[in-house]
């Protein structure tokens, strides 16, 4: 008789504690050490609602579905405005292996993936972290740099300033009162809004600066303005989900402010050494663009550990 085969495995937020954040950043640089991962997208519309289905497979990892619905009117309701599941599958069988829990992922991927740009590209003498916004991706920022830099000293800057007292309680930080002189004291700023005019000036950025842009993830959204490119050494974490998708990219290279050669690697070039810092006065800004794969390293990396 055939062997009996097991149902997936749910995992929920219930596997937090066993995660760790610098643990993640070296599973998704194992990630990258494997074969190049294909990637799709398709997304389907009703309204202004939006159903958004990613899909990866990394041969010798696995396969994942990632379907995620975008309903605008949620959080009226007291709701998340995204919500969906990863589906894991076996890269032998294709087997289902586990459901992980959509916030779960998202949350670990996103803030793991601007952490391994810090970790490479900062300075390791930073101390002085800024964080733009207060939402939800800001708090994860602040935990993940804190595994990195222990002894950071974090400051929040929001639009809202009650959001950033709030967040800054919360997390033992404190708040900025303008964001220009806060930008110029800072040695790791991230930006994690939904912002469409850039918020981060390139005039406003210090030498040895390094910066990771986390929020525009719309071909209308920026956070950094044309002068922050043009003054940066640009990194992306995947040129295959960032160029021609992402407007903090793309827009600036469809007006000839940089060109596709002026971004210096993505995450698959970590193996060579070229995802690194170059000089010590030399200002880093990584791209967090996202995609299947690392939903897919994240949440196998999870099901690993839990």
């Amino acid at each position: 008789m055939p062997a009996a085969v097991s149902g997936p495995r749910i995992i929920g937020p219930e596997v937090e504690p066993r995660l760790d954040w610098l643990a993640l950043t070296d599973a998704l640089i194992a990630g990258h050490r494997l074969p190049r991962a294909e990637v799709a997208d398709s997304f389907l519309y009703r309204g202004e609602d939006t159903l958004l289905t990613r899909s990866a497979w990394i041969d010798g990892l696995g396969l994942a579905v990632k379907p995620a619905s975008v309903f605008p009117g949620n959080p009226a309701q007291g709701l998340p405005m995204v919500n969906g599941a990863v589906n894991l599958l076996d890269d032998a069988t294709g087997r289902l292996l586990a459901i992980v829990d959509f916030h779960l992922v998202t949350r670990w991927k996103t803030a793991g993936d601007s952490l391994l740009s810090a970790r490479l590209l900062a300075r390791k003498d930073a101390r002085r972290v800024l964080v733009i916004g207060a939402g939800n991706v800001a708090a994860s920022m602040v935990a993940a740099y804190r595994t990195l830099i222990p002894e950071a000293e974090v400051t929040i800057w929001n639009r809202t300033r009650s959001a950033a007292e709030a967040l800054a309680a919360r997390v033992g930080a404190t708040v900025a009162d303008e964001l220009g002189a806060a930008v110029r004291a800072a040695e790791v700023i991230a930006t994690t809004t939904m912002s469409r005019e850039p918020l981060l000036r390139g005039a406003w950025l210090s030498p040895g600066t390094h910066v990771d842009l986390i929020g525009a993830y719309r071909p209308d959204m920026r956070e950094a303005d044309d002068e922050a490119l043009r003054r940066a050494r640009v990194f992306v974490d995947s040129r295959a989900t960032t160029l021609g998708h992402i407007g903090e990219i793309q827009d600036p290279v469809d007006r000839g402010v940089i060109t596709p050669n002026d971004i210096v690697a993505d995450f698959y070039d970590i193996a060579s050494g070229a995802y690194a810092r170059r000089s010590e006065d030399e200002i880093t800004l990584a791209k967090n663009g996202g995609g299947a794969h690392l939903d897919l390293m994240t949440a196998r990396w999870i099901l690993d550990a839990a």
